[in-house]
């Protein structure tokens, strides 16, 4: 049970304070599973409205692992301006033996004062290595380094020391003025069929996720609820359930990679499924218009930065 304040968290890591002057504030006590996405909207005009404060030079959130990659994504594609964010959390809760809270916060709050920190967008500090929002993904269920990236995390924290190894990765920041959260998202596997897309449908989703199989492929029998959706005009995203690799439309049979791009299907990239789900909320926000959309998945990937 989320329990502790931020002042009896940092109470607990010795020699944080020196590492930055702090202002502590309780915005919430929410374990993950219990976060949503207007939760994670509300957070981020927080957020904005602190980095806007000419004294403040970063922000570090704590936050339950589960969906942590999710808010941070959220934040990395709404959140413009130079100034550091980190994310961290912890794998152990503070009544297990070797809790790792305290190191985590540690790290965090080391990255976002380091001054090559500016302008990588929003960070995940969890297990000594620094991720970008953009690509950190819970990987590992109970293990302290949890938190991997496909191209590997941008840093670490080496003896206390911030050190980079990649140049800066984020999201391009999408101008969006609300978050549309009526999107659902739906695993591919064999011989799944359209009833849940169309159970979507019917209770009047903006957008979907179909999280297909290998390079971008679904069964046959899903398709017939797809192309009703994309009759509606409402946007349909493709990207693949497995952990790495970008989609190819390299199938032309039935329900193949191929197809689904003549169809209409908007290529998510290497996004995963949460995560694409949280990108075509932004972008509804944006516009409805599906070429729009399109735009912003297939012209608007994440980018290095100089």
């Amino acid at each position: 049970m989320p329990a502790l304040s931020g002042e009896e968290i940092v109470s607990k890591v010795p020699g944080l304070k020196k590492e930055a002057r702090l202002t502590l504030e309780d915005y919430a006590r929410l374990p993950g599973p219990q976060v949503t996405p207007h939760w994670m909207w509300r957070l981020k005009d927080r957020v904005a409205a602190v980095l806007a404060d000419p004294g403040v030079d970063g922000v570090v959130l704590t936050h339950g692992t589960d969906t942590l990659e999710e808010t941070a994504y959220l934040l990395d594609l709404t959140l413009a301006g130079p100034k550091p964010v980190a994310f961290c959390g912890a794998m152990r809760t503070v009544s297990e033996p070797g809790w790792d809270g305290p190191a985590n916060l540690l790290a965090a709050v080391r990255t976002v004062v380091h001054p090559a920190s500016a302008g990588r967008g929003v960070l995940v500090t969890v297990g000594e290595q620094i991720h970008a929002a953009a690509e950190a993904t819970k990987w590992h269920t109970q293990s302290l380094d949890a938190f991997r990236s496909a191209h590997g995390p941008l840093g670490v924290i080496d003896r206390g020391q911030v050190v980079y190894h990649r140049p800066p990765f984020r999201a391009a920041v999408l101008p969006a003025e609300r978050l549309v959260s009526e999107v659902d998202l739906h695993t591919m596997a064999a011989g799944v069929d359209d009833a849940l897309v169309r159970a979507s449908l019917a209770r009047g989703a903006r957008g979907l996720v179909l999280e297909a199989t290998g390079c971008g492929n679904v069964p046959p029998a899903v398709l017939p609820a797809v192309r009703a959706a994309l009759a509606e005009r409402i946007p349909v995203v493709l990207v693949s359930r497995c952990v790495e690799g970008r989609l190819a439309p390299a199938y032309g049979y039935e329900g193949g990679g191929r197809m689904l791009k003549e169809m209409g299907l908007i290529f998510g990239q290497e996004l995963p499924g949460p995560k694409a789900r949280i990108k075509l909320m932004v972008a509804l926000g944006v516009s409805a218009d599906p070429a729009d959309v399109r735009r912003m998945f297939e012209d608007e990937s994440p980018v290095a930065t100089a």
